[in-house]
């Protein structure tokens, strides 16, 4: 049974979603003839991968960057019990010391995508600052549900802090980042690497994070119907990771970092949404939450974005706006 608590409902009435971007509007197009609004996402097998924005097959040759980062694929021990995990290191060439790494969790609504997704977007990163990316694949819904996804994801990053001289890392400078799913995933680790002792992360970089199984936020009733990953897309997704346990009280935060009730203790986070995406208000309560407890975070929200603008529409100007400040954030972070 889905629960709505009153406190978060709706006071006011709710207007249509704010207007789009007006270069997106154009990309928004495009990206509607593959991933129609009003139910895209729900059945993840209708439109195949490869032809998604963001999903397309990348190469070894590619992620080495003419030379700049060495590549290799590693299977390391999953969680007990479990399949191996598959990581994908990728390491820059020229570094005589430990550098930095990138830990990332890849997006695909909990259902889609490979390491190898999002990697190039995390490359550019790496190639500005000097640093290593890790980039984990996690068995995915509804094949494998809540706890299998994520905790292939802590099982990656512990193997990945335990072999950081190994791999030339800094260990106690390890940046957990994903996008949308992945992102939702890189909050969760955070969460469970406090709880559990684990890793010290050294920050989180949130790029548009599907934080909430309830789906009832403002910005989610007003994307029904609407954008990239509306509303009915969010309750395919939730669904194949939580089946019916979606919506319900006893939703693990370890699933749906939203539900965590204590947000203290976490490394200092970057968390970035569109203004006219479901995860909207959701990414920006995630970040209030983590003041409110004393924590550290940098919230943007772009205006008339709408969900993974930055990587669909990469030459929007929004989009490299968005680009420049998770750089930016970065460069500061490893500054100190």
């Amino acid at each position: 049974m889905e629960h709505t608590s009153p406190e978060r409902a709706a006071t006011a009435p709710l207007g249509p979603p704010p207007p789009f971007d007006p270069e997106l509007t154009t990309a928004l197009a495009a990206i509607h003839e593959l991933l129609p609004p009003g139910g895209s996402g729900a059945d993840p097998g209708a439109t195949p991968p490869e032809d998604v924005p963001g999903l397309a097959p990348v190469t070894n040759e590619a992620l080495e960057r003419d030379g700049a980062f060495r590549v290799e694929e590693r299977s390391v021990p999953g969680p007990v019990g479990a399949p191996d995990v598959s990581l994908l290191i990728c390491r820059p060439v020229a570094a005589a010391t430990e550098v930095p790494a990138l830990y990332h969790i890849h997006g695909g609504g909990m259902t889609v995508g490979d390491n190898r997704t999002g990697v190039p977007e995390m490359l550019d990163l790496a190639q500005e600052l000097g640093l290593s990316v890790v980039s984990v694949e996690y068995r995915l819904a509804p094949g494998t549900q809540h706890t299998g996804p994520v905790e292939d994801c802590y099982a990656g990053l512990l193997w990945t802090a335990e072999h950081a001289a190994e791999l030339g890392i800094d260990p106690g400078r390890v940046i957990v980042v994903g996008g949308s799913a992945g992102g939702g995933l890189a909050a969760a680790v955070a969460l469970l690497a406090r709880d559990r002792g684990g890793p010290a992360l050294f920050g989180q970089l949130l790029m548009c994070p599907m934080l909430d199984d309830r789906n009832d936020t403002p910005s989610a009733l007003q994307m029904t119907g609407v954008g990239v990953w509306d509303r009915a897309a969010n309750e395919a997704g939730w669904t194949a990771l939580l089946g019916a346990a979606r919506g319900t009280d006893g939703v693990s935060p370890y699933a749906a970092p939203a539900r965590a009730t204590d947000l203290s203790g976490l490394p200092a986070a970057f968390i970035d949404v569109g203004a006219v995406e479901t995860f909207r208000d959701e990414g920006v309560d995630y970040a209030a939450r983590i003041w409110r407890a004393g924590g550290q975070a940098e919230l943007h929200v772009w205006p008339g974005a709408f969900h993974g603008f930055a990587d669909m529409a990469p030459r929007a100007g929004v989009s490299r706006d968005a680009r420049a400040a998770r750089l930016r954030w970065l460069r500061r972070l490893l500054a100190h």
